[in-house]
């Protein structure tokens, strides 16, 4: 297997397919944004080429590929608004799995690593992110990484019949 990661800088039209495919698989839709009913879930949007390009404006965005295939997109921003703790430097993340073929196999956990390396270098201090309660996979991925639990925020996202929380969890780069 081999995975690599390339910074987003001049999104293409086929990029911009894949952006929106994956923003609109209804298997990726529970684990990728917080709904707030049935309806949420439903809902599917359509971004454009300047749309993509003006996103990299507040995210530092990379491509992840497996084996030559583009198969995610990671990113992260600094110090947003909606942070747990609100710590100066800090870099919150955000990486999607698109395409199953990149599922299961590595990438996420190469992809994280890479990221880490890339905030570290910013000179940020401290990563955080969110994970819903039911992603079992990806809160393992995380605390497997060193992340650890910091809060969970109540009745944050709808799926299957119910509400769940959103975890809160961090870690300081100099651990990495």
């Amino acid at each position: 297997m081999s995975t690599h990661f390339i910074k987003l800088k001049e999104p293409s039209p086929s990029l911009v397919d894949s952006f929106n495919r994956w923003e609109n698989d209804p298997e990726l839709i529970p684990l990728t944004r917080p709904n707030q009913n049935p309806s949420d879930l439903e809902r599917r949007s359509q971004m454009s080429q300047d749309d993509l390009q003006a996103s990299l404006a507040h995210h530092n965005t990379y491509l992840i590929y497996l084996n030559e295939q583009l198969v995610g997109s990671m990113n992260y921003m600094v110090d947003p608004g909606h942070l747990y703790k609100k710590e100066p430097g800090t870099a919150w993340i955000g990486i999607t799995i698109g395409e199953a073929e990149g599922r299961g196999k590595g990438a996420g956990y190469e992809a994280i690593r890479y990221l880490e390396k890339q905030i570290k270098k910013q000179g940020l201090s401290r990563i955080e992110l969110g994970v819903f309660e039911f992603n079992l996979p990806a809160q393992k991925l995380y605390q497997k990484l060193g992340y650890k639990e910091i809060g969970r925020i109540p009745n944050f996202t709808y799926w299957r019949d119910q509400m769940w929380q959103d975890i809160r969890m961090e870690k300081y780069t100099d651990e990495i």
